[in-house]
């Protein structure tokens, strides 16, 4: 389930202040003093929700089974494995009595979102050097947990589900799947087709060379992280979010934060972040292989999200192989 594309919503609703005291009072967490939908949720989910005894985040009306459960193991383990800072502890609810649904609750983390107003305004240029290379730290950290197998996580058993005959196999069929899919909403055509076929078909080796899976977050960008300025520079405040999440090729979660950087003219600082993270890696030239093709894969899902909800941001006539060949070969061209 974990890797999964949702582009539907469980919003919370409507929810009063005695529902929440109720929860508060269930993990003895003190009185209620204020709450508020966050800005950045997921997917419509989370609320912020201050009491006597701290700060909290809630996640409720999950969008599938196991959605609490499986963020939580993620959780958990990363918390374990990794130094990377994840909101800790993780209450799950799995009773309906309150909300009418299950739910989470976790601590606030410590910082703000790359992409907030304050930080885009006064952000210096060495200061987005430095919190790539902070991004570059924490992605490490989390590509350290490695496993054995390319799958998913199963939520009832708690382990590995292998993708179907293999994860290339895997990674292929969702790709062609969703570009099938554009069609519904814009103008795809032969020559898109041909030209998607002929950059898997050129990648596959390079990822039938790729032997050890390991953790990806799925969802790596702005929104599901937190910075600060402490004493010894920029830190992490943490990462959350961990819907997407699952063990294949690591290079993926660089696509989110290249994307950033390349819509915000930032080039330069997609370059920095990329060779860091790339710089003691082998295989450089199945690694641009196999980036193009995980750019490939987000850039469609972002077409047809813009394209059916009519929030098209570029030229609404230009071909989709046209269009999202600028990212690909911008990606490729950034690695030394």
């Amino acid at each position: 389930m974990t890797a999964e594309i949702i582009f539907a919503s469980n919003k919370l609703g409507i929810i009063n202040d005695d529902q929440l005291q109720s929860m508060l009072n269930k993990f003895n967490l003190g009185k209620l003093i204020s709450s508020k939908k966050t800005a950045n949720g997921a997917m419509g989910q989370t609320m912020f929700v201050s009491s006597t005894e701290g700060e909290y985040v809630f996640k409720g009306n999950p969008l599938y089974a196991g959605q609490l459960v499986e963020e939580k193991f993620f959780v958990e383990n990363i918390h374990k494995r990794t130094n990377v800072i994840v909101p800790m502890p993780y209450i799950i609810d799995d009773s309906d009595e309150i909300f009418g649904w299950s739910y989470s609750l976790m601590p606030c983390l410590q910082g703000e979102h790359l992409n907030s107003k304050y930080l885009k305004a006064t952000l210096k240029l060495n200061d987005k050097f430095k919190i790539a290379e902070l991004i570059v730290k924490t992605l490490f950290e989390l590509h350290n947990w490695k496993v054995s197998e390319f799958g998913e996580l199963n939520t009832d058993k708690l382990e590995i589900l292998p993708f179907k005959n293999s994860y290339t196999q895997w990674l292929f069929n969702r790709i062609l799947f969703w570009l099938e899919d554009a069609k519904k909403y814009s103008k795809i055509t032969d020559k898109d087709f041909k030209w998607v076929k002929a950059l898997l078909d050129d990648s596959k080796g390079a990822f039938e060379n790729l032997s050890t899976p390991t953790f990806v977050m799925g969802d790596f960008k702005p929104g599901n992280f937190l910075i600060y300025l402490g004493d010894n520079g920029w830190e992490l405040g943490g990462v959350f979010d961990f819907t997407n999440s699952y063990f294949a090729d690591p290079v993926s979660d660089l696509i989110k934060m290249i994307t950033y950087y390349i819509d915000n003219n930032e080039g330069n600082i997609a370059k920095h972040l990329v060779n860091l993270y790339c710089r003691n890696l082998e295989g450089k030239e199945d690694i641009k292989k196999r980036i193009k093709v995980h750019m490939l894969h987000q850039r469609l899902l972002d077409w047809g999200c813009a394209k059916a909800m009519h929030m098209v941001t570029w030229d609404n006539e230009l071909p989709f192989y046209e269009w999202v060949e600028s990212y690909t070969n911008s990606v490729a061209s950034i690695i030394e």
